[in-house]
């Protein structure tokens, strides 16, 4: 399995297992778990390198203080033999619940005195939470195993490893945190708002040589994992890299130490504290020695995600370094408390981001007086509104500030991205083209219409320092308007033939031939209505676009075949996409109309399939591709749910794929004889349907009445047959003896196709699996091309036709919509009104029938 086929495995089975237990609690056990195996699975690779057999590992114990303090020197911590977890889900160990609680507590008495800051305390969550997994010690001890064999999988060798064991971590934190509800707010921040921000501070620091980073409320860690990953893809070193993070909860701490340690990220490398950060604020020392170790941080960037409008303490603060300069936040929101921590401990070059409810930019009091300072001092760079209904647990809507401690730029950069998402589940979701598009216009600082607005401080001040996104930003779409003059007398009016003036900038004799002057305000159709598609789709200038776009993306499918798959082997997997999406947007430079953004959300979807790939291919060689693997599904086998082989599947290369490409023919025929099977169920349906009410109240007829009962089918045929042919007459046709007849040959015939269909399916399942086993490099690559490279070619192929498909639509909706006047309907209505009242006056009936009607053809005849 890959990484994602492996940590949606886990998760599935991990959700099933934690039964009523929370969510938010069971995340606490599993994670700690897996990072347990972590740490013992990267000691035995460290003894290994040192030369220790798997005889010598076993001796491995307390015992031997020289060999306990030499690890313990070069890791932090040291795990005997019968704590590791290899030993634990040995089938010959005689595991119990025991051996867990006396290895954390060996644990906790075994870490260096050199890391007591990084390890201490970190896996007290899981050790006071195993009594929750069951209530009687057998219980918790199945519920435990359960738990070891379900992550025994999980690689954690090499960086290959750490970037698997990174992916099913952050993995099931996400899907812990869709099921935690409000709780889910204290330890995660949605990944694609962790990336934009992450990508926003990458970008202003990748000139720096060496890069500290901190998170003052760091829940578990993904907002500095992703700046470092972000940081990365700019050639830079991990070890370039110095993590702070600073978490109140404690539990939640804990998954912030494990997740950077699990990174691969040097223990020096990472300072972690635990404690209120409003309350002690950083400068850190140690208590032994404080005068010489004392050490105010400041940092290359800030990033948090703090709790909304929580209550604070803003007594005796008034003179808090963090706070002298701007004022105090109200006790009620401590909202601007967090962010005037996060700005003091940047550098004089340094950036932070900060996620906090929409309420910071417009609320009053205190809060206005603070936002006054922070602009008249120009720490605000932008401000970027995100959808509604965007974190677990929370609707409300929120916005990331974009914060420098100085600047050369005087005004403020203001997005509105509230209405770039997909839904997905319950809650939106930014895609990576709104993530792209948000991130090129804060890095760029563009004003683009209906999005983001650059904003100067003068304006700012005129608007009493109110930041409220939609003061600057109008997102909503055009409201729907009726022309009055038009709907009365006819015509389309300029003004709304002017608002697709984006198309007539870049087809601008198109306009002309698709419309004609009616007066000075208004125009009509040039051509007939049933014309438009024709006049636009064969117009010079269309023809010229679409040619021109064909141009610019010649030869793109030999550029990523020469990048991809000829160069498989030297891809760099983290930095490779903006080289691709840079290439893309380079194509795109010179045509207009289409949205570059779209284009590069086809090719980051095409990508995250080829990355998956290129990571096996990589990690397991080139001949991963001709690799099979069981296809493993979960069937009830004696009440249980139960792994169990279902046929075959690809490692690589998708079985469908190598069947259209290399076994068309039998293919072809499996597809011809479901087809004749298909029209043989028809015919029997048909016949059924033919039948009268009475004549399915037969044996040959389901009570249920909706099918045919084979059995007596069969048997009422071959007696009516025998009839027919003692008799020597043949049924008629339509009846009900001529129809049973036919339905017994459909019947026999569809048992035949279904056997056939079943025998031809598993034999081109074998022939499909020994085929991949035994592709050529050159047919490899085909498939590759045609997996990877196919899909985004033909993605990209189709965008200007739906452009003009979309001009053709709005030309279209502008006619239909003028095209009948209001007063040729109310002529239209008078016509119909005086018809009717003189087929009244045809009309008989009684007295009072008769005054009723002449009272009604005086309505419809107006007099």
């Amino acid at each position: 399995m890959n990484k994602q086929q492996l940590a949606a495995k886990i998760w599935e089975s991990a959700n099933q297992m934690r039964s009523k237990i929370e969510a938010n609690e069971y995340k606490d056990y599993i994670l700690g778990f897996i990072f347990y195996k972590y740490l013992s699975d990267y000691l035995v690779q460290f003894v290994t390198k040192e030369g220790m057999t798997a005889d010598d590992i076993k001796t491995l114990s307390e015992d031997d203080p020289e060999t306990v303090k030499y690890i313990q020197d070069n890791l932090g911590y040291f795990i005997a033999y019968d704590n590791l977890f290899s030993t634990w889900i040995n089938p010959k160990s005689d595991f119990d619940e025991a051996n867990v609680r006396d290895a954390l507590s060996a644990f906790s008495r075994l870490i260096s005195p050199n890391y007591k800051k990084l390890f201490e305390g970190i896996f007290t969550t899981l050790e006071t939470g195993l009594s929750k997994l069951g209530e009687s010690a057998p219980k918790r001890t199945k519920a435990i195993s359960d738990l070891l064999h379900l992550i025994k999988s999980i690689p954690m060798n090499g960086q290959q490893g750490y970037d698997v064991l990174g992916y099913i971590y952050e993995y099931l934190i996400e899907k812990f945190a869709a099921n935690a509800g409000k709780k889910a707010g204290e330890f995660y921040t949605p990944h694609e708002v962790s990336v934009l921000m992450s990508h926003i501070i990458a970008h202003d620091l990748q000139h720096k040589e060496t890069i500290e980073i901190y998170d003052p409320t760091s829940g578990s860690g993904s907002l500095l994992i992703n700046i470092g990953e972000s940081i990365e893809k700019y050639a830079k070193s991990k070890d370039s890299i110095t993590y702070y993070a600073q978490e109140l909860k404690a539990n939640t701490y804990n998954l912030t130490r494990m997740n950077l340690i699990m990174r691969g990220i040097k223990a020096s490398n990472i300072k972690t504290r635990n404690g209120d950060t409003l309350e002690d604020d950083w400068p850190y020392f140690d208590e032994n020695d404080p005068k010489d170790t004392y050490h105010a941080l400041y940092v290359d960037a800030v990033v948090s995600n703090p709790p909304y409008s929580q209550a604070w303490d803003p007594s005796f603060k008034e003179s808090d370094p963090r706070y002298a300069r701007f004022g105090l936040a109200p006790k009620t929101k401590a909202d601007f408390a967090f962010l005037l921590h996060d700005l003091y401990h940047l550098k004089p070059d340094g950036i932070m981001t900060i996620v906090l409810p929409h309420g910071v930019l417009f609320r009053g009091g205190e809060e206005g007086e603070i936002r006054k300072q922070l602009i008249e001092q120009n720490h605000i760079d932008a401000i970027i509104g995100l959808p509604s209904n965007i974190f677990f647990g929370t609707g409300i809507p929120t916005v990331i500030l974009v914060l420098k401690q100085k600047r050369e730029n005087t005004d403020v950069l203001v997005v509105d991205a509230s209405k770039h998402f997909i839904k997905e589940g319950k809650n939106n979701k930014l895609q990576a083209s709104d993530i792209k598009r948000i991130v090129d216009a804060v890095i760029n600082r563009e004003s683009i219409e209906k999005f983001s607005q650059l904003v100067s401080k003068q304006t700012l001040r005129e608007n009493g320092y109110n930041l409220n996104i939609p003061r600057y930003v109008d997102s909503s779409p055009a409201a729907e308007s009726w022309d009055l003059h038009a709907t009365m007398l006819g015509g389309i009016p300029n003004s709304e033939i002017a608002q697709l003036q984006h198309y007539w900038e870049a087809l601008p004799d198109t306009r002309t031939a698709l419309f004609k002057p009616k007066s000075a305000q208004y125009s009509e159709l040039a051509v007939a209505k049933e014309s438009v598609n024709e006049t636009i789709s064969s117009h010079p200038q269309v023809v010229d676009f679409i040619n021109a776009y064909n141009k610019a993306f010649a030869g793109f499918d030999e550029y990523l075949d020469t990048s991809l798959i000829q160069s498989w082997d030297k891809v760099n997997r983290n930095q490779q996409e903006p080289v691709l999406s840079a290439e893309l947007f380079a194509r795109l430079s010179s045509i207009k109309l289409i949205d570059k953004y779209q284009a590069y959300q086809y090719l980051n979807d095409q990508w995250q399939v080829i990355k998956a790939d290129l990571e096996m291919m990589q990690t397991e060689g080139f001949d991963a591709t001709k690799i099979v693997d069981a296809n493993i599904v979960i069937k009830k086998v004696k009440g249980k749910d139960t792994e169990v082989q279902d046929g075959w599947k690809g490692h690589i290369m998708p079985f469908e794929l190598v069947q259209q490409t290399y076994l068309s023919n039998d293919l072809a025929a499996l597809a011809k004889k479901e087809t004749s099977l298909a029209e043989v169920i028809s015919s029997l349906e048909e016949i059924l349907e033919s039948l009268s009410e009475e004549e399915k109240e037969a044996d040959t007829i389901k009570e249920s009445k909706d099918a045919f009962v084979n059995a007596e089918v069969n048997k009422a045929a071959k007696t009516l047959l025998k009839e027919q042919k003692d008799s020597k007459t043949k049924y008629a046709e339509d009846s009900y003896e001529a129809k049973i007849i036919r339905a017994s040959k459909l019947i026999d015939e569809e048992k035949k196709l279904k056997k056939a269909i079943k025998d031809d399916s598993e034999a081109l399942h074998l022939k499909t699996k020994s085929t991949i086993e035994a592709l050529l490099n050159d047919q490899v690559n085909h498939l590759l091309h045609l997996k990877w490279i196919a899909p985004l070619v033909s993605e990209l192929d189709e965008m200007p036709k739906a452009v003009i498909a979309q001009l053709t639509r709005k030309v279209q909706a502008l006619a239909d919509k003028y095209a009948v006047t209001y007063s040729q309907v109310a002529s239209e209505i008078k016509t119909t009104e005086q018809e009717l009242a003189g087929m009244m006056e045809e009309l008989t009936g009684n007295e009072f029938d008769l005054q009723g009607l002449a009272e009604l053809t005086n309505l419809l005849k107006g007099t």
